[in-house]
């Protein structure tokens, strides 16, 4: 990415204050995300070691839930939507916390099976989506329009930090108390983000939905009306929905391919996946200076392509250390693509969608890419089955490479499609207005 220098104010907004109610909520997301990482692919790991599941089950397992929980949040968008923001996130956080408790609670009983894996993957997809739509529209409320990258960033780096120092932990917690333990971890975590959403002050006022149902068909499809009919976020769109798809089909193959055929520990299999997410931090402390100095849309383009070119090197994973080293390496350079893209990617998506729309086009969003994650993970499963999972990753890694020609060639305007032009944001000493009080 050849960029001519510019000047631009990336360094000086690295420790900018976004406020109180915003500390609150990057604290809360932060407990989410750490316990998130330490149970990081929790499920297809207790398929394995204690179901015993083969690469099918496994597969289907990453497969069906998604894809169900996707469906139940297309009739959760538009009743997030029309409420409160924070409320929402308070229950999708403690409805996962009561579905992943069940978990532990079933297998201590000795009645854990892959039904109960399959519901509860389900309903945490679906309170996932909810949560994140919820928190995507609560933030642009939140903080000033110009401080949008600059949250994403924190919100990114937060993520690949939990990642790095959970599977570890994760990995070698299972060896001395067993398969469930991240899973309760990963519970309490969602119960700890609940209260600390709690402790945000300030009124947030009530969204007025339109004098007719909110749940009828175009207010379920206002979402993905507004992607589909903007030229910018229709490409990014479709190439994210394949990106994600390719690459999160690739966790269940690598865990029976890593677990099972080459007979790595679970401590292992966590540090192959921990380790690289150094690069996150690097990518999302990066992001703000190769806006201002490169541009957006030279960013969008040349990172967008650049996620996609790695993801064939796990095809060549073998045995030993230098298996190890080649996951690891792979994974390093996927996450530094994905931790720059990704944030330029949120902060892009929120200013060109207008306030009432948001947590439906960030629920069409999520829902696109969690029934593309599905629709691969069971591909990906299939072919594994009738193959092995090298030759799953295979096909994976070059499917990918086709993605970079979905990128927009040009992007248009900000202020167009309806969406508002930048201000200065709220005051934050003033009740949060509502995102949704003009008719959509």
């Amino acid at each position: 990415m050849s960029c001519r220098g510019r000047k631009g104010g990336g360094a000086r907004l690295a420790g900018r204050s976004l406020g109180r109610r915003f500390g609150w909520l990057w604290a809360a997301y932060a407990v989410s995300a750490y316990g998130s990482g330490l149970g990081f692919g929790a499920f297809p790991l207790i398929a394995v070691l204690a179901l015993h599941a083969g690469p099918g089950q496994v597969s289907a397992l990453s497969a069906v839930g998604p894809a169900v929980g996707a469906l139940i949040a297309v009739r959760l968008a538009p009743w997030v939507e029309f409420h409160r923001k924070r409320p929402v996130m308070i229950a999708m956080d403690l409805t996962r916390f009561a579905a992943m408790a069940t978990v532990p609670v079933a297998y201590a009983l000795g009645r854990l099976g892959l039904v109960q894996l399959f519901v509860v993957s389900a309903v945490v997809a679906a309170a996932k989506i909810a949560f994140n739509a919820a928190g995507g529209a609560y933030l642009k409320l939140l903080v000033r329009s110009e401080d949008l990258l600059v949250a994403n960033a924190r919100f990114e780096s937060t993520t690949w930090s939990s990642i790095a120092v959970g599977p570890p932990l994760g990995g070698a917690a299972i060896g001395l108390f067993g398969p469930v333990i991240t899973v309760v971890a990963d519970a309490l975590s969602y119960l700890l983000s609940a209260l600390g959403l709690t402790a945000i002050r300030g009124r947030e006022e009530h969204p007025s939905a339109p004098g007719r149902s909110p749940r009828r068909a175009g207010e379920l499809l206002d979402g993905w009306r507004h992607i589909l009919t903007h030229p910018g976020l229709r490409a990014l769109y479709l190439n994210t929905v394949l990106v994600s798809g390719l690459i999160m089909a690739t966790e269940p193959l690598l865990a029976v391919l890593l677990l099972r055929r080459l007979g790595f520990p679970p401590w292992q299999y966590g540090l192959a996946f921990a380790a690289p997410c150094v690069g996150g931090l690097i990518g999302s402390r990066l992001a703000r200076g190769v806006v201002a100095r490169c541009g957006r849309d030279r960013v969008l383009r040349t990172v967008g392509a650049l996620r996609a070119v790695w993801l064939i090197g796990l095809a060549f994973v073998g045995h030993g250390v230098a298996g190890l080293v080649t996951v690891m390496a792979v994974q390093f350079a996927i996450i530094v693509s994905m931790s720059l893209f990704t944030p330029v990617l949120a902060t892009y998506r929120l200013e060109h969608t207008p306030a009432r729309l948001v947590a439906r086009t960030l629920s069409a969003w999520s829902i696109g890419q969690q029934a593309c994650i599905a629709t691969f993970s069971a591909l990906g499963g299939l072919v594994a089955d009738i193959t092995g999972p090298r030759a799953a990753l295979a096909a994976a890694g070059l499917l990918i490479l086709a993605s970079p020609l979905l990128l927009p060639r040009r992007q248009p305007p900000a202020n167009i499609d309806g969406a508002e032009p930048k201000t200065t944001g709220p005051d934050p000493r003033q009740p949060i207005p509502s995102t949704a009080s003009a008719p959509p």
